[in-house]
């Protein structure tokens, strides 16, 4: 959030601030603000009417219903947003989702749009934004890379004018190939002559540079008209496709596939429904809960996780902060108020949201002004969207999602950690089967590599007269029997045994109980073959454990090991690591076995008592692995 924090306020204050943050910015409003938010709330509306027809089509609803889902998020962000860029409505991957969770049925979406929005709100008002975490990133590249290529495919159909294609992946190529040959010759012309100007006004757009205010007017005038020509071009080609559409109905000849008509006014206010009427009977409540299934479960999480992305990447491009469980809570209000307006599930736009940023809007007031809009296209536009090509609205379906597709993430994950690679491709692969066994493949195996470094954490183990064993991160039950296994091989198997063992725990912020009891009994297997086990750079001490009695103890009840022994427990001055030709080793005082890792100097690893008392044979003997110390 923006803004910084009032002195002396009531803790209720606080909490009315956090809870509604539009009580931060508005009273510091300013008609400066006010221009900067109407421009950009303007030039998203534009940008959101023609892709809310077509996003609808993705979903396979009515066209309407893509309207019906644009206006209330707007209002509902305005008040409870926490990032001023981010717009809400339909989107492309929302919009997958819901076509493969609703049958393409009105009824279910606005159900779906309701349940989504009680799970979101239950999220945020639990503080369980944590849970986000666990979905990597390569998982979401994975899913948002099919997903482009998914719904671009289904837009083909559209583009050359068939019917009757399949709507899953693999049978919609297979059928559209097949059927090829039956394309109509308008609807591919106008798809493709459309998809080429969106290319070209995209490519514009990035080429244009920043105006100086010294260059002459007639420069700046044509750069401000392409840059919003470029800006609404979604808008602008919609429209010239409709006029050209029309020309063909008043000329008395259509070789254009239409939008059709679409019911004029606002949609009504109503509650959701909770059961749905068929021609033998009555869908109850509970059973339309089963035939959504997973979608109950990924389409929130997928929501949450597309709003709270977009909402970090441009608060941490304009410097400033969100919160996360407020955003759970704004995206759960607008989800559960807009299934009363007929809308189907929404999520955060990437594309309207940069819009938005580019523009330069002020505060969250911006949405306000697009939801206005969509409502005024709503109230009386809608008699003309019969005209709009169905090839118009794939041509922008497939513009907007094209750069969703990330090749570059391939190569990255290749250079950075090529085990991240496996749920990528897991998540990529199986989405084409069915979305939500590509997502949860993809967190489940992201959750397999996650516990694997926590059961197998690296173990670093130098032998120089004493055997010394550095584990790379904290200890937990997992990695117990690993770590004693290590110690046991490389101690008792080895020719002639160390005298002892060190365990140097300068990178373990935490050990877990089973750890601790692992390690306690290694001590005393280790102590009966002679070895002793000593511990350096403990960040705490062990609490004392009572182990179960062994052969030979002297207790039935068993014996307390009161906590573990550390080198300060054993001696009183410093050894510090010195650098070998052969590496970095260790060097141990004989009066003084504590670790400090503080670098290596050539006088650095003998204790300060003994600095000033040893000669260089005697140093040099320290160095030694046949001299015993100790």
């Amino acid at each position: 959030m923006w803004g910084p924090r009032q002195p002396g306020q009531r803790w209720w204050q606080r909490a009315m601030r956090r809870r509604l943050p539009v009580l931060g910015w508005l009273p510091r409003y300013s008609l400066t603000c006010l221009r900067l938010d109407v421009t950009a709330g303007i030039t998203v509306g534009l940008t959101v009417v023609p892709q809310a027809l077509a996003y609808a089509e993705v979903a396979g609803l009515p066209v309407q219903y893509g309207l019906y889902s644009s206006f209330v998020g707007c209002f509902v962000y305005c008040l409870l947003g926490t990032a001023k860029d981010v717009t809400l409505g339909p989107t492309a991957i929302m919009s997958l989702l819901v076509s493969s969770y609703t049958f393409h049925d009105p009824t279910y979406a606005v159900l779906l749009a309701f349940l989504s929005g009680c799970i979101q709100l239950a999220m945020g008002l639990l503080h369980l934004g944590f849970l986000l975490d666990f979905v990597s990133c390569p998982v979401i590249k994975g899913f948002t890379s099919a997903a482009s290529i998914t719904i671009s495919f289904n837009q083909v159909k559209n583009i050359l004018g068939l019917q009757g294609i399949p709507r899953q992946f693999f049978l919609q190529v297979y059928e559209t190939l097949r059927r090829i040959g039956e394309t109509r010759a308008g609807d591919a012309i106008l798809g493709l002559s459309c998809l080429a100007a969106l290319a070209g006004l995209r490519a514009m757009k990035s080429r244009l540079h920043p105006t100086a205010s010294m260059e002459p007017l007639a420069t700046r005038a044509s750069v401000l008209l392409v840059r919003s020509c470029a800006t609404a071009r979604n808008a602008l080609v919609v429209l010239a496709a409709g006029l050209v559409a029309y020309s063909f109905q008043v000329s008395g000849s259509q070789p254009l596939m239409l939008t059709g008509s679409v019911p004029r006014g606002l949609p009504p206010f109503d509650p959701p429904p909770f059961s749905k009427a068929v021609p033998n009977g009555t869908v109850p409540f509970g059973r339309m809960v089963q035939d959504m299934g997973a979608g109950l479960a990924v389409v929130p999480l997928v929501g949450v996780l597309e709003t709270v992305a977009i909402a970090k990447a441009f608060a941490s491009q304009n410097d400033y902060r969100i919160d996360a469980n407020q955003e759970l809570l704004a995206m759960g209000t607008a989800n559960l108020l807009g299934s009363f307006f007929s809308s189907y599930p929404i999520t955060g736009s990437f594309g309207r949201t940069a819009v938005n940023a580019q523009t330069g809007v002020c505060t969250p007031m911006g949405g306000l002004i697009t939801g206005t809009l969509v409502l005024l296209s709503l109230a009386y536009l809608t008699s003309l969207f019969c005209y709009i090509p169905k090839a118009a609205l794939a041509a922008v379906i497939i513009s907007a999602v094209i750069p969703m597709f990330d090749a570059r993430i391939f190569r990255t994950l290749w250079r950075v950690k090529r085990l991240d690679l496996i749920p990528l491709c897991v998540t990529f692969l199986l989405c084409f089967w069915e979305v939500q066994y590509g997502i949860m493949a993809g967190v489940l195996v992201s959750g397999i590599l996650l516990l694997y470094s926590v059961a197998r954490p690296p173990i670093k183990v130098l032998e120089q007269g004493v055997l010394l064993v550095q584990p790379g991160s904290s200890l937990h039950f997992p990695a117990a029997d690993h770590l004693q296994d290590i110690i046991r091989d490389r101690a008792l198997a080895a020719a002639s045994p160390p005298r002892s063992v060190i365990l140097d725990c300068h990178h373990v912020s935490t050990i877990d109980y089973t750890a601790v009891v692992g390690l306690a009994e290694l001590l005393q297997d280790l102590h009966k073959h002679g070895i002793s086990l000593v511990f350096c750079s403990l960040q705490s001490s062990p609490a004392p454990i009572s182990l179960p009695p062994g052969p030979g103890s002297s207790s039935p009840a068993g014996r307390r090991l009161g906590g573990i022994p550390t080198f300060s427990q054993l001696g009183g001055g410093r050894a510090y690591p010195v650098r070998q030709s052969s590496g970095v080793g260790l060097a141990l005082c004989p009066k003084s076995w504590i670790h400090d890792p503080r670098g290596c100097t050539p006088r650095a690893y003998k204790c300060s008592q003994c600095l000033g008392e040893e000669t260089p044979g005697q140093r040099s003997n320290l160095m030694d692995p046949s001299v015993p110390w100790g």
